[in-house]
């Protein structure tokens, strides 16, 4: 990624954590994080990373979030200074997800290991 859009990253992920939490989340099924943003090179598109606590109720909240990109992209607009507010795409980030179930398998062995 280049100086700018590591910049546009911090920027978008910070509003998006705001707009997400104060905006959507009250309407979700289950609590929701935001786990990174990448913009594209030109900034045109930016991929939104989201891990859902709740995993079996994933994606329903995919759904909500994906239902939600204007509005979040309206308000995204009144508050970062950019000549184009970058396409949104979110995507489950399903990296916390198999940390939990390689821990899971480790306790499981070293019980039956003692």
């Amino acid at each position: 990624m280049t100086h700018r859009s590591d910049r546009v990253s911090g920027l978008l992920r910070r509003e998006l954590a705001d707009i997400l939490r104060r905006e959507i989340e009250p309407e979700l099924p289950s609590l929701i994080s935001l786990t990174d943003v990448e913009v594209a090179r030109d900034l045109s598109h930016a991929r939104v990373y989201i891990s859902v606590l709740e995993i079996e109720k994933a994606p329903e909240v995919m759904r909500v979030l994906v239902e939600a990109i204007p509005s979040i992209r309206h308000q995204l607009a009144g508050r970062v200074k950019l000549r184009i507010v970058p396409t949104l795409k979110f995507l489950h980030d399903t990296s916390s997800e198999s940390g939990q179930r390689i821990e899971q398998l480790l306790a499981a062995a070293r019980k039956t290991k003692d």
